[in-house]
């Protein structure tokens, strides 16, 4: 078996600090969007969990772990934490995740993020996250990411 490349290694590491039994896979290409990613797992959209970054009017990350098939209501996340949010940069992303976009974990950033879960994604059995590159993704059950991340879960969903 191959060696796993150096961020997604980070996240298995992060994974066997839990003693669970998630073990992150690599693909030969990368997953782009939520469908791609369910198309090579072979799971339904909505178990994707889309890790996206956000930043807080006081400068913190905020981690929203969304199902791939949701748009975030960001009025609602920033209702929830208790301050306004905006789409954080790439830059941004990179420096408080440790990770690039395409590939963000909902776990081993470099920052403590605030992190607010999709509802939604409680209502399946597993689900598949992204392990720190857009070639690597993890499965999971949901209790499990709470458990994980400490976040905070909540109907985020817009519309």
């Amino acid at each position: 078996m191959k060696p796993l490349s150096a961020s997604a290694q980070k996240v298995q590491d992060v994974l066997d600090g839990f003693n669970l039994e998630h073990r992150v896979i690599e693909i030969e290409i990368p997953v782009k969007t939520s469908q791609q990613a369910a198309d090579v797992v072979g799971c339904n959209v909505a178990q994707i969990a889309k890790c996206l970054i956000f930043t807080s009017v006081s400068g913190k990350p905020v981690l929203v772990i969304a199902s791939g098939i949701n748009r975030v209501n960001e009025a609602r996340v920033a209702e929830i934490i208790g301050e306004s949010i905006s789409r954080a940069t790439p830059d941004f992303v990179r420096s408080s995740t440790g990770f690039a976009i395409g590939g963000i974990p909902p776990v081993g950033h470099a920052v403590q993020p605030m992190v607010v879960i999709d509802q939604d994604l409680l209502e399946h059995a597993s689900i598949w996250a992204a392990a720190g590159h857009p070639n690597s993704l993890f499965e999971l059950n949901p209790a499990d990411l709470e458990q994980m991340t400490g976040g905070m879960v909540a109907d985020i969903r817009e519309g």
